[in-house]
């Protein structure tokens, strides 16, 4: 049984005429007798009466041959849909890993935009920090991944997507909290809250080697590896850190956050993902993620 034959079945079951069925069809009339003729041995059943050589009527087989016809035609109709939605990328689900910096800029507002677009793509975020996304996307856990550069993979496909200076938070009780901008050389005797530099080797170095272009070290009295908890340890007054400005969107009583006067070198954030291993949907992905850095960038005033 080929689909075309149920769907001659459907024509001849709706008009009850093989000639207005052949019509509709634009088909010839005598190849259309003869289909249903093979459908009807092919079933083993007849599935009309005729009651004249063209006019015809519905037996109780052929009823129920078109009420499941329907739903069968109903069924590959939707198929066919979802098929060419997936291909656009307008469905299935995207995995993405992110380091907690990017919840408080950049992250939200590209998520938002994407699900504006494409409602029905389930996304899975992951917080990680930039050597778990390496490596998660190595053993495509993740998809795509919002991490600080450089990696180690030079196989991945990276696209820089934002600078920012870094800037100082430290308690509002502390002596530097009150001025408007902090010499770094001013934080040579204080206790720095840093993450494990295995987990983010580029962002860690960057902060090292800045403080040692003002002769000195960082003393690293505590670690931790999100943001979030590095600025809950602030607020205990635990110590102080150089944190990515975007940070300042992350409000909490105790912290204050200060800029440097030196000149920073900027922290940069990337989207990264395997280019052997691109579906539909991270293609949309990755045009929504430009299309918005490009409206930032052109239009600084209203972000």
């Amino acid at each position: 049984m080929e689909l075309r034959h149920l769907r001659y079945f459907v024509a001849v079951a709706e008009e009850l005429h093989f000639n207005r069925a052949a019509d509709r069809l634009n088909i010839a009339q005598p190849p259309l007798s003869q289909q249903i003729k093979h459908l009807e041995t092919e079933l083993g059943v007849e599935l009309f009466h005729r009651r004249t050589k063209r006019q015809v009527q519905l037996t109780e087989a052929g009823q129920v041959l078109l009420q499941a016809t329907y739903r069968i035609l109903a069924q590959l109709e939707q198929a066919v849909s979802d098929t060419q939605r997936a291909g656009r990328g307008e469905t299935g689900t995207l995995t993405i890993g992110f380091t907690s910096s990017v919840v408080y800029d950049i992250l939200p507002a590209i998520l938002f935009q994407f699900r504006q677009h494409f409602p029905q793509v389930k996304l899975v975020l992951q917080e990680l920090t930039t050597t778990q996304q390496e490596e998660a996307l190595q053993n495509h856990q993740i998809e795509v991944g919002f991490c600080h550069p450089p990696l180690k993979d030079n196989h991945l496909s990276l696209e820089y997507i934002l600078q920012e200076p870094l800037v100082v938070a430290l308690p509002e009780s502390h002596p530097l909290a009150t001025e408007a901008a902090i010499p770094v050389h001013a934080l040579a005797d204080e206790s720095f809250i840093l993450f494990p530099r295995h987990l983010g080797p580029g962002l860690y170095d960057q902060i090292v080697s800045f403080c040692e272009q003002a002769n000195f070290r960082p003393n690293v009295m505590q670690e931790a590896i999100q943001m979030q908890t590095i600025i809950g340890l602030i607020s205990a007054e635990m110590g102080i850190a150089l944190v990515p400005a975007s940070l300042q969107n992350l409000k909490r009583v105790g912290v204050v956050y200060k800029p440097l006067e030196s000149a920073m070198p900027l922290v940069e954030t990337a989207i990264v993902w395997r280019a052997d291993h691109t579906s539909s949907v991270l293609r949309e992905f990755l045009q929504v993620v430009r299309r918005y850095v490009n409206e930032r960038r052109n239009h600084p005033q209203i972000f």
